[in-house]
């Protein structure tokens, strides 16, 4: 037998090792190489890892959940039999009885193309990935091909027994990540919460004119990049909350550029992509930029570069949004902008009983760094630019 023992591999920047999120792979299967074989989540990003060689898995080291250091035997494979004979697939998992009527879906002889988040979907729902015909590019599965898997009679053996009263998931992967850096935050950070109304009737006026108005193709204009153009401009007034706190070296980092953080919901939960130099992006640049990197987040595409580096986050529930909200800082910044729902509803307008769009701020200051006066200023500056958007187009007259 010649054994062949593969490494946790160097995932970069300075990571140490990597959570085991789900193997694709157990001991007596023949993969072939390049072969998805795991899926792991370093602090940064999950990532996939294929197979270096064809042969026979041997041994995995490692539970979904376990931490395995870099440099640490992952897998070992014997590929003396791989050198002998032809190679042959065999699944991670045997494929759910289908009824009798259902022809059964030969089991594929390659790589299975699928996302991290479809790939627990069908862990969740007791579907063998290797059965399905995906209908993505290359024959990727997306969730449409998952949705009709399950649809079919015998695909989710028991569905129709009792249910339990209960159910644990692992608290692995990406949510663990999430879990650990809110529960940081919360404990380490004196949040300081301020809430302020806005009438953003002038800037959904606006925005309206910008979608009649703009260029055929191009995606409408929501109400995220102006409030993102207009925090911008605000910033540059308040540097103390456009930071960083280093807690390492006990400093903290002030930015001269804008790098904005979006908080977007995506199947494997809360990611941040980064809006990098957003005060020197126009309108439709920062709308742009805001829905490409939200698709790749929700993807899975998204590099690390492009989620991590932000020094403000701004978070929007958007329809769902509430009335005020708490929002969590995203460490090692020092603010966050939350973005509530906007209604109609009567208002006192320049002496009489109108209807105007009103919308609620919530925002999380660090109060180690910035001080109840400067957060309520900030606030205060900001529904200034977005009750008034003119202004946030007006370039700032300099004093002499």
């Amino acid at each position: 037998m010649k054994q062949f023992v593969f490494k946790m591999p160097d995932l970069g920047e300075g990571t140490v090792d990597a959570e085991i999120v789900a193997w694709h792979t157990k001991p007596g299967d023949t993969v072939t190489e390049d072969q998805l074989i795991v899926e792991v989540m370093t602090d940064k990003a999950a990532v996939e890892v294929p197979a270096p060689v064809s042969g026979r898995v041997i041994s995995v080291n490692g539970s979904p959940g376990d931490k395995i250091a870099v440099g640490s035997p992952l897998i070992v494979f014997d590929v003396e039999e791989a050198l002998d004979g032809p190679t042959q697939l065999v699944a991670a998992a045997p494929a759910p009885a289908a009824a009798p009527a259902a022809a059964p879906v030969p089991a594929r002889t390659g790589r299975v193309m699928a996302s991290p988040a479809d790939r627990r979907r069908a862990r969740e729902a007791g579907i063998d990935l290797t059965t399905v015909a995906g209908s993505g590019p290359g024959g990727r599965i997306v969730r449409a091909d998952l949705d009709s898997a399950a649809a079919k009679p015998g695909a989710v053996p028991g569905v129709d027994d009792a249910v339990p009263a209960t159910t644990e998931i692992k608290v692995i992967g990406l949510r663990r990540v999430i879990a650990e850096r809110m529960s940081e935050a919360k404990r380490t950070i004196p949040h300081f919460a301020y809430v302020e109304e806005v009438d953003v009737t002038e800037l959904e006026s606006l925005r309206a004119q910008l979608n009649v108005n703009r260029v055929k193709d191009t995606a409408s204009m929501s109400l995220l990049p102006l409030v993102v153009a207009a925090l911008t401009r605000v910033l540059e007034s308040f540097p103390q909350c456009n930071a960083w706190h280093d807690a390492a070296r006990g400093v903290l980092v002030r930015h001269r550029a804008a790098h904005v953080g979006i908080a977007t919901q995506t199947p494997d939960g809360l990611k941040v992509p980064v809006v990098r130099n957003a005060q020197s992006l126009g309108i439709w640049e920062i709308a742009a930029e805001i829905r490409r990197l939200a698709e790749r987040a929700r993807s899975n595409k998204a590099t690390r570069e492009e989620l991590s580096g932000s020094t403000i986050t701004v978070t929007s529930l958007g329809k769902l949004g509430g009335i005020a909200s708490t929002p969590i800082i995203n460490a090692p910044e020092v603010a966050i902008i939350g973005l509530n729902k906007a209604v109609e509803r009567p208002v006192v307008h320049q002496g009489a009983i109108v209807v105007r769009r009103i919308m609620n701020l919530s925002s999380s200051f660090d109060h180690r760094f910035v001080d109840g006066y400067d957060a309520a200023a900030m606030i205060q500056a900001l529904k200034e630019l977005l009750e008034h958007p003119a202004l946030i187009f007006i370039p700032k007259v300099k004093a002499i």
